[in-house]
């Protein structure tokens, strides 16, 4: 497995036989130069997508017809995107759990908001969620957008993840000691990493924190483009 931070909230999942590409966002990202959009998305077979904000969701559709992968998310949320022009995948909903070979991914819940610019108007997306995912042995849970909520103490019993990829950076989402609290509350991870940060100067710029508050824990600041493999 190597997991691939393409600044913010994006993420590329090199797992099994799939390339999943998490919320791809390329233009406009402060934290993805130009000359990287293209091998961020090179390959990719699936694209998952957390809600509807803007940076999550603002060149979804491009990719998806660049690159032929299908887009699956929130059932509002995919068939407002499919509308757009995206390729058709899973329009789910949360606890529905989706396989592609031998990855499985589940949409868990988030706690945050979702809505897209549609017609000049906020439009409301459908609930905010996070993912499970399963394969070569791990079981990874992306966050998405979150504060930190109840919700993650089933989420953590019932598939028990060994990676925590988690949105840290505070404002729009829970900072790194929020994050390190929920962690060690919550799951008992291998290995944490921190995102939704560093993007602009509102957002937590490292990860000290978090690191300082998950003591025996491999918490890894992510490179863009630089792949980890937990």
């Amino acid at each position: 497995m190597n997991i691939i931070w393409l600044g913010h909230g994006s993420f590329r999942i090199e797992i099994e036989d799939q390339v999943l590409l998490i919320d791809p966002w390329l233009n406009g990202n402060p934290m993805l130069a130009e000359d990287q959009h293209g091998p961020a998305i090179e390959g990719a077979t699936q694209i998952l997508v957390t809600h509807g904000h803007f940076d999550h969701t603002a060149d979804i559709v491009g990719i998806s017809k660049r690159t032929g992968a299908p887009v699956s998310a929130m059932y509002e949320l995919a068939q407002a995107l499919v509308a757009q022009g995206a390729v058709e995948g899973n329009a789910f909903n949360k606890g529905g759990t989706i396989s592609f070979g031998t990855v499985s991914v589940t949409m868990v819940p988030a706690s945050h908001s979702s809505s897209m610019a549609m017609d000049e108007q906020s439009t409301y997306m459908g609930m905010e969620t996070g993912f499970i995912i399963k394969g070569e042995d791990h079981t990874l849970y992306h966050s998405g957008d979150t504060g930190i909520m109840a919700d993650m103490d089933w989420i953590g019993a019932y598939f028990k993840p060994d990676i925590g990829i988690l949105s840290a950076g505070g404002y729009f989402t829970m900072d790194m000691a929020q994050a390190a609290w929920a962690a060690q509350r919550y799951f008992n991870f291998q290995t944490v990493i921190p995102c939704h940060y560093r993007t602009f100067p509102i957002l937590e710029q490292d990860a000290v924190a978090l690191a300082q508050g998950l003591p025996g824990v491999n918490v890894i600041e992510p490179q863009v483009m630089q792949p980890i493999s937990p």
